[in-house]
């Protein structure tokens, strides 16, 4: 009979790696390497790893022997986790990991991470920017190390410019606890760097189930067939109810060869096929989503009859399956709270409004700090920040879905955001005492914003200011959220010319030329407001300050400009001609 399947994002994956040829490919570089290893040593405790260079993809693989590895699991100490906080700044490559619970620290098998860390300082370097993809993948033990591999790049990559490394194991035990699969299982495009292979027949992915949780896709596949499945706690359930029928005395390098067979076969067939001929089982009352998990089942030997044990493990699944469907629903929403923020936003707007009117500039009202207003103020920057704080590290993580957004609908937000609200974050950290704000204190997600903004105007041709763009400068926002940092820069150097207490005259008045051409072609463009040219502005206080030091004779193009008053009402009607 016919049926709709209503399957996770497990299966796509899956389909996905075998019909590239990914899996096999993957395989066949764990048996060369077996190969290359067995006719030079014997079995061994060692991990080895070599890297296989395909035209349209780079392999690294690692091995373990599959005897040591199941006397290394199944052994005393075995199961043994090791506390990311015994680690933490010694062995940093897994101090990014944070799961969102009250203690920040998760735990990894102890046997797998010695292994990890007897190779970490040999491995190879990957530049993350520009290379062929990564297929990391293993076997047993080694398949937990390939884990542990591919879990210390995850943050090197960012994943709105490539996809990233992709991990496969073949018969590999659970790796850590419940903290460890909460915190790779925060970002949607770090849990889909997982596809763990499992045999009916292989003990070892079974052994390590106290204290332990999965992450990542697992396809489980008996002589019937195979089957998908991505929800941690089905996932802990299956290799549960299998375990008793596993054999403990199967001789490990027949599981391992197995693995072989299954990804020769599987080229073969289609994921999930369905077996299911036994209409005990389904018949016309049975729902899509009932039948699929039914077909799922069957496929990996678990389900042959309708005994009461089947059908509670079915009814749990289709329950967690219809919570997963709803909290995709529920999935962060790049567009929800927008409107919101843009409350927020009106009242930073109002603020700017007030700040001209008292003949200062909101950077300048709020960089002095004498107004009580200002509390409420820092009250909405936290709450805008806090949003596309968040929005920005999602688009990273899911360039598909909130990143595709971001470079769409949100971008305006966004950019109106940073060119709002950074200037006050440059107020802040000058007022600290603190300099080069551009290099050592601006916050990653204005840097992206940025870039992203950048993309989006390269697809449009280049042009000078047009009339609508000088009408409104006097409204406008400084298109470089980082002037006022450029403008605190300039003081400095004015204030170290002025004191004599430079070292290096000719770099402080390099810098201050450099600061006069930038300044220059803002305006030329109309790209910074008109505000700068208030009276208790920033800029005017450099700006006598340069001219003090310059003297009455020194002429440039922008001392051509500033010279004449005039102009700053002309600019701020859009009516100054800049040559």
């Amino acid at each position: 009979m016919s049926k709709t399947q209503l399957y996770s994002s497990g299966l796509e994956l899956a389909n996905f790696v075998v019909t590239l040829d990914i899996l096999h490919d993957a395989w066949t570089a764990i048996w060369s390497l077996y190969t290359e290893v067995s006719q030079n040593e014997g079995p061994s405790s060692f991990v080895r790893f070599k890297v296989y260079e395909l035209p349209n993809y780079t392999i690294i693989a690692f091995f373990t022997w599959p005897s040591s590895s199941k006397d290394s699991v199944q052994g005393v100490g075995g199961g043994n986790l090791v506390s990311s906080s015994t680690f933490k700044g010694s062995f940093s490559c897994f101090d990014f990991l944070s799961p969102k619970t009250k203690d920040p620290s998760f735990s990894i098998n102890e046997p797998a991470f010695q292994l990890f860390k007897s190779i970490f300082g040999v491995l190879p370097k990957f530049e993350m920017d520009n290379f062929k993809p990564l297929i990391i993948t293993g076997n047993s033990l080694g398949g937990s190390v390939a884990t542990l591999f591919t879990l210390s790049l995850l943050e090197k990559f960012n994943f709105s410019k490539n996809k990233g490394p992709f991990c496969i194991t073949f018969g590999s035990p659970l790796i850590g606890d419940e903290n460890l699969q909460e915190a790779i299982s925060k970002y949607a495009a770090w849990n889909s760097r997982f596809l763990h292979v499992v045999s009916d027949q292989d003990p070892i992915p079974r052994v390590l189930i106290n204290g332990y949780q999965p992450s990542g896709t697992f396809l489980f596949y008996s002589k019937l067939g195979c089957s998908c499945f991505e929800d941690h706690q089905t996932i802990l359930e299956l290799l549960t109810a299998t375990n008793s029928g596993t054999p403990k005395d199967q001789d490990p390098n027949k599981v391992f060869e197995s693995y072989g067979t299954f990804v020769k076969d599987l080229n073969r067939k289609v994921i999930c096929k369905d077996t299911t001929d036994d209409e005990s089982l389904i018949d016309w009352t049975t729902t899509p989503l009932r039948a699929g998990i039914i077909t799922q089942l069957v496929a990996i030997g678990l389900v042959q009859s309708q005994q009461p044990q089947n059908a509670d493990i079915i009814a749990k699944i289709e329950r967690r399956e219809k919570i997963m469907a709803i909290l995709k629903e529920k999935a962060f929403d790049p567009t929800r709270g927008l409107n919101e923020k843009k409350v927020l936003m009106a009242y930073l707007e109002q603020y700017k409004k007030v700040s001209k009117d008292e003949r200062v500039g909101y950077y300048d009202r709020y960089k002095n700090g004498n107004d009580r207003s200002d509390i409420k103020l820092v009250e909405y920057m936290r709450g805008l920040t806090c949003y596309w704080e968040e929005m920005v590290d999602q688009a990273e993580k899911r360039p598909q879905t909130v990143g595709a957004s971001l470079r769409t609908r949100s971008l305006f937000g966004g950019t109106n955001y940073r060119r709002m609200i950074e200037p006050l974050d440059i107020a802040d950290y000058y007022k600290a005492g603190k300099q080069d704000y551009i290099n050592q204190g601006r916050s990653k997600h204005y840097i992206i914003l940025e870039q992203l903004l950048k993309v989006k105007e390269a697809e449009k041709p280049s042009s000078g200011p047009n009339e609508l763009k000088k009408q409104n400068v006097a409204s406008s926002l400084t298109e470089d959220s980082c002037f006022w940092a450029h403008v605190e820069e300039a003081l400095i150097s004015c204030k170290l010319l002025r004191s004599g207490e430079s070292n290096d005259i000719e770099k402080e008045t390099n810098k201050l030329i450099e600061f006069e051409n930038y300044v220059y072609g803002l305006m030329k463009n109309y790209a910074v407001s008109s505000e700068i040219f208030l009276p208790g502005s920033s800029f005017m206080t450099w700006w006598k300050e340069y001219r003090k030091i310059k003297g009455t004779f020194y002429r440039s193009r922008l001392t051509g400009l500033m010279n004449n008053e005039e102009n700053y009402d002309k600019y701020a009607k859009g009516r100054l001609v800049i040559p």
